[in-house]
């Protein structure tokens, strides 16, 4: 190792009196930096409760470009005036420690290292780093409280001497990729929390809403069924144990419900404490018409449900009988983390306009069920890939979708069919080239096909898709096209019992019409996160820094501080299949694929691994000759 080098990875080297960052002053790729350029300033010295840090390598990602094109009106910069308070973006950190304050050193010492948990919270309050905290295209930045002191303890989790910049770096996407596959839905009511339940057409019968029609003719007027839920039967509903063993809720509405159900609900109450709210459904007629039920909701009616319970939002919404309009109308009424519980299928002749971006940004879960028990649709939902199943990965071309494949192929026991797809042949044609050592290794186990529309239609392509299944379906669908049409068009390719991760981040708003059947009746159910949390972001150093992943697998390309301006023009544009990894403290070195460093770095290329792959040495190299 060249002086050099020793000295930048012990810290040990002046830090300068000035650095430079790309500040973000508005909206749109003109408004980063100055000029085109990044900006020099002062750098600042750490106080008493801080830490001056060294950013050493930032991945660049597509959530990046987000901020970029929303400037500040993006949900994490609300109200901020990027113009006088201009945002350094960056979450994908790897960074040294360079002074330690001195309230801090029996903490920290100068040449530590460690990677960062983007999502901090501080108070209550967030302060992602990279958004509203300056973040790695910068060469320098200063640390505080609210990273080392947050309110889930220290943001920073330290990294080993001998782990890479980029590997470290580039565990932050790899933890988000983790923990779309990790996510913990309730089983039940949220304890404490605020349930709605609602009658919607399907629920309206002779003897009011306290039965409900679950067959597929739907409801009659001849009264409950003796003999359970059939065909043509009927069957009165029940709670069942909505609350799962744990705590009841504190306070339940209900919409039109009467008979038996609302009976057993005001016994409830009673028994365990929590408040109940009883509205009449309003309308001219006790049998509303297929759309009213939305109708009776909007503007000041959903306003008055939300003002009866006490609550801006719903935990849990429990819609007996719906049809879409009921589903469109009450949607909105669910909170971050709620659950919508549908329940019958009989009203469901229509798709339903569905938020798939509140399903992936605000965690928001369906659930349903065909029979009469409301608790019965609160089954664990499953979120790890089906062992030896079918998994169909679309959009799978990017860094991202690289990511969950090659999680599937290195996964001790991975799925038997890995469909992955994308848009433009020679995209993914780099999954087969990048991964083809896990796909050899895997041949007697997996069965891996890389599909492409080749100029047809998306109904001929999809049915492509199933005919791979022999018509089955797939367990799990990974959505990482940012696509409602992607979506709504994957729907019907699931198995029954199967999983979509709606891992493609979509603005909240937007609406995909799905079958809402599927999920009642056959078990279909839905997950999506944005993020990860530190355990997540841990797992995934541990999986590093052990050997079972290799972050530096999606690493395309490589450049110097000050082409991350054009590194960010080529997320936007797809250009790379890849992560594009910034070195901030190598000032001038241009965007580079990895396949061209055999011209400009010959002895960096002569490092790098199987199929052209990044490389702790081929990294150790490059700094040596570009620090």
């Amino acid at each position: 190792m060249s002086d050099t080098l020793s000295t930048y990875r012990r810290a040990e080297g002046p830090v300068p009196e000035r650095y430079w960052l790309w500040p973000l002053y508005g909206a749109g790729i003109e408004a980063l930096g100055r000029d085109g350029e990044p900006i020099e300033v002062e750098t600042p010295r750490c106080g008493p409760d801080q830490l001056l840090v060294r950013h050493d390598a930032v991945g660049l990602c597509f959530s990046d470009t987000k901020v970029i094109h929303a400037g500040g009106t993006h949900p994490r910069l609300t109200g901020r005036d990027l113009s006088a308070e201009p945002v350094v973006l960056g979450h994908e950190v790897a960074m040294t420690v360079m002074e330690v304050g001195e309230n801090l050193r029996d903490r920290f010492r100068p040449g530590e290292r460690y990677i960062i948990q983007a999502d901090i919270y501080y108070r209550g309050v967030g302060l992602a780093y990279g958004y509203a905290l300056q973040g790695g295209l910068s060469q320098y930045n200063v640390v505080g409280p609210e990273v080392l002191n947050g309110d889930e303890g220290c943001y920073l989790l330290p990294v080993r001497p001998e782990t890479g910049y980029a590997q470290a770096a580039l565990t932050e996407p790899w933890a988000c990729v983790g923990a779309s596959y990790d996510i913990a839905y309730r089983a039940g009511w949220l304890g404490g929390g605020a349930v709605l339940i609602v009658a919607g057409p399907g629920a309206v019968g002779a003897t009011g809403v306290g039965a409900i029609g679950v067959g597929a003719t739907g409801v009659g007027a001849t009264g409950v069924g003796a003999t359970g839920v059939g065909a043509t039967g009927r069957s009165p509903l029940r709670l069942g144990d909505p609350y799962a063993g744990g705590q009841a809720p504190s306070v339940v509405v209900t919409v039109g419900v009467v008979g038996p159900l609302a009976e057993e609900l005001a016994a409830r109450a009673e028994r365990d404490g929590f408040r109940l709210v009883a509205l009449p459904a309003s309308g001219p007629s006790p049998q509303p018409s297929p759309r009213s039920t939305g109708d009776r909701v909007q503007g000041e009616g959903a306003g008055a449900i939300l003002a009866a319970a006490g609550v801006e939002a719903f935990d849990d919404v429990v819609l007996l009988g719906a049809d879409a309009a009921t589903y469109e109308a009450f949607e909105p009424l669910a909170g971050r983390g709620g659950v919508i519980n549908l329940v019958g299928d009989a009203a469901l002749v229509e798709r339903a306009q569905v938020d798939v971006g509140r399903l992936h940004y605000d965690n928001l879960s369906l659930t349903g069920t065909s029979g009469a028990v409301i608790a019965a649709a609160y089954e664990p939902v499953r979120t790890q890939l089906v062992p030896g199943g079918r998994a169909a990965f679309l959009g799978a071309a990017g860094p991202m979708g690289q990511m969950h494949v090659q999680r599937a192929l290195q996964a001790q026991e991975g799925p038997g069919l890995l469909v992955a797809t994308d848009l433009v042949p020679e995209r993914l044609a780099v999954i087969g080239l990048k991964y083809a050592q896990l796909i050899t290794a895997r041949r007697d186990r997996t069965e891996v096909v890389l599909r492409t529309p080749d100029g047809g239609s998306a109904q001929a392509f999809n049915e492509g898709l199933m005919g791979l299944t022999g018509g089955a379906g797939y367990d799990d669908i990974v959505v990482l096209a940012p696509s409602a049409g992607v979506i709504a068009g994957a729907v019907p390719m699931l198995a029954r019992g199967g999983v979509m991760n709606i891992f493609a981040g979509l603005a909240r708003g937007t609406k995909a019409p799905i079958d809402l059947r599927r999920v009642v009746c056959d078990g279909v159910r839905f997950t999506g996160t944005s993020g990860s949390a530190i355990h997540d972001l841990r797992n995934m150093l541990d999986a590093a820094e052990s050997g079972r992943l290799d972050p530096n697998l999606s690493v395309a390309a490589v450049s110097g501080m000050r082409d991350a301006k054009k590194g960010i023009e080529g997320v936007m544009s797809q250009t790379f299949p890849g992560k594009i990894v910034i070195y901030p403290q190598i000032l001038d070195f241009p965007l580079t694929p990895l396949a061209e460093l055999a011209a400009s770095l010959p002895a960096v290329y002569a490092l790098l691994g199987p199929q052209e792959s990044w490389t702790n040495e081929a990294e150790a190299q490059f700094l040596k000759e570009m620090l």
